[in-house]
């Protein structure tokens, strides 16, 4: 079994959807969905990460994306970035988590906690 998709919260959709399109476009995701100007569904090939439009302020979420590779997460970092994010971890080795694991972790312009990751780097 695996998750299937995650929703995350957002009070300002459009600024959302610009923010999660630009610094998700490295690991391969684009807008695929939008329904009713309440969710935007992003994803490389079919929708797994949704944004939606909710008017209270949700606590903040933490979701992980699997980015493939090295290049790829820092890629992500830098884009996320540029996309208005705030640093919350540079890319690197998290050896505290387990010896292979590289990541970096973004804020999203809500608060929430992006992050792209691999699990087998040999670094």
């Amino acid at each position: 079994m695996a998750i299937d998709h995650v929703t995350i919260k957002v009070k300002d959709l459009a600024k959302a959807k610009t923010f999660y399109a630009a610094a998700l476009a490295p690991l391969g995701y684009s807008v695929l969905m939008e329904w009713e100007g309440k969710f935007v569904g992003l994803g490389a090939g079919r929708p797994d990460l949704w944004l939606a439009l909710y008017d209270v302020t949700a606590p903040p979420a933490h979701v992980a994306i699997h980015a493939g590779t090295k290049a790829n997460v820092d890629a992500f970092h830098a884009a996320a970035l540029a996309a208005g994010g705030k640093d919350f971890g540079q890319p690197g080795i998290r050896k505290e988590y387990h010896p292979g694991y590289y990541g970096a972790f973004v804020l999203d312009p809500e608060g929430n906690n992006l992050e792209a990751v691999i699990h087998d780097h040999q670094g």
